[in-house]
């Protein structure tokens, strides 16, 4: 079967049915992994094994009718999410043999779903990168075109799904990570409100920018994952203590008289004209099925860049300082302390997380906080206030996910500031802790995939979920 046009909810319904077992589906994410994974580099750590024993756990739920909706199915989660007894290596070589003695909160909910476990899915080094290129062990590239990038940081888990090896992935967006990628590569993903889903268990990169999310082949499925990993956490004092409902609960409704803000900068030069279209052509599909299009401006998005780097690289200098080669990870060598913590990080992180710690201390240091890292934070308000400003003649705002289609592999690795650019799109969402699903919208000439998202107000996945399934129960054949 092919996985990739399979929805979650059919899986769900083939495995009840007894038309499959969980064996036999897991044996086909396998078998698609096994024909392509040494071209594809989707996976730092593949766990068969494990798959196994999950695979067997789910069909005895199954058989006792007590199946949940990801009982049996399975999944592929990024490599800087946790995994008790299963290595979690942020594809760094600081933490290549870091094994945890606990799952993350989302893959204990996983866990309490009975789901399978495929592996761990490659990503750049502790999310700090737009192309998986910067991972420690491998290159991922793109199932639609393997010349080209995946996107990222969460690249393995969108190859992962366009690819077919699973059904669907868990990512980890701080600066657009879920939706670049997954518009790249041709699917869906979801970045939640910051604070939806619980951080607890996922690596640190900029902690008031990070947020866990699904990654899968429709806005329903992503919904479906949703239900199951959100809800508040007691070890995450920055999770919102929200009681959760159904996620597609608005799904399937008309987008009749729902406004849609289209801001005049995100459809600027800097924009491919091919995107633009793609773009502009999807929102007048939505027109014609009842929405209403506004125009609006954005006028700080052009400093969205710099104060989301300034931010991110602040705290992610914070973040990894920890990394010391004490306590755990990579310990390097020396005659006295300082010397070993100077070897441990020389060896143990790669060149663009040294770039960011640098470039976060810098902006932290006494004599500069002022002049960069405070009026990052001033920037910081101002994006949140023009978005208010949106929502107040909007219901959500839809923008390209990317200036581009995917990238040529090694196009960007001596130019990072180009690099970080390409997120200029997707960043602005990170810095309000807004919620937005990326959406397959058509393809260049080239074939390759474009996507546009779906902004929503905080914690309205529901009018986002709804918005993208409209689009995608019209538009999907065609893409």
């Amino acid at each position: 079967m092919d996985i990739r046009s399979a929805s979650l909810r059919t899986l769900r319904e083939m495995l009840d049915s007894k038309e499959i077992s969980v064996s036999e589906l897991c044996g086909e994410c396998y078998k698609n992994i096994n024909a392509a994974e040494n071209e594809i580099g989707a996976f730092i750590t593949l766990t068969k094994d494990i798959a196994e024993e999950n695979a067997a756990s789910a069909q005895k739920r199954i058989d006792e009718g007590k199946a949940a909706f990801l009982t049996g199915i399975p999944l592929a989660v990024k490599d800087n999410i946790c995994t008790d007894g299963i290595k979690t290596t942020c594809a760094s070589k600081m933490l290549a043999d870091f094994v945890p003695p606990y799952d993350a909160t989302v893959v204990e909910k996983l866990k309490e779903q009975d789901y399978v476990l495929l592996g761990k899915a490659n990503m750049d080094e502790f999310a700090m990168g737009g192309s998986t290129q910067t991972s420690a062990f491998k290159v991922t590239k793109n199932p639609v075109d393997t010349s080209r990038v995946p996107g990222g940081s969460s690249g393995g888990s969108a190859a992962a799904v366009a690819a077919g090896f699973a059904p669907a992935a868990l990512g980890s967006d701080t600066g657009g990570s879920i939706r670049q990628p997954a518009a790249f590569c041709g699917v869906t993903g979801l970045k939640p409100t910051y604070g939806r889903v619980s951080r607890y268990g996922l690596v640190a990169f900029g902690s008031s920018l990070d947020q866990i999310g699904p990654i899968a082949n429709s806005a329903l499925d992503c919904g479906e994952i949703l239900n199951v990993i959100a809800g508040a956490d007691p070890r995450d004092a920055t999770c919102a203590n929200k009681t959760e409902a159904d996620f597609n609960r608005l799904a399937g409704k008309s987008v009749q008289g729902i406004k849609i803000a289209i801001p005049e900068e995100y459809y600027g030069e800097a924009v491919d004209g091919e995107v633009k279209t793609a773009v502009m052509n999807a929102a007048k599909e939505l027109e014609g099925q009842g929405a209403v299009l506004v125009s609006c401006k954005m006028p700080s998005l052009k400093y969205g860049i710099p104060a989301y780097y300034l931010i991110a690289c602040a705290e992610a200098a914070s973040n990894l300082s920890r990394y010391d080669g004490i306590k755990y990870g990579l310990r390097g060598e020396g005659k006295n302390y300082k010397e070993m913590i100077l070897d441990s990080r020389n060896k143990g992180f790669g060149n663009e997380v040294k770039r960011r710690i640098l470039l976060g201390n810098y902006a932290l240091s006494s004599g500069y906080f002022d002049a960069y890292y405070r009026k990052a934070c001033a920037l910081r308000q101002r994006i949140i206030g023009e978005y208010e400003e949106m929502f107040g003649s909007a219901d959500v705002v839809l923008t390209p996910t990317t200036p581009t289609a995917a990238f040529k592999l090694g196009s960007t690795e001596n130019d990072p500031v180009k690099m970080y650019t390409a997120d200029i799109m997707t960043v602005p969402v990170n810095i309000a802790g807004l919620p937005a699903v990326s959406v397959p919208c058509g393809k260049t000439a080239e074939g390759l995939p474009i996507g546009m998202s779906i902004v929503g107000r905080k914690f309205d996945e529901y009018t986002i979920i709804q918005i993208a399934d409209a689009y995608q129960r019209t538009c999907k054949e065609g893409l």
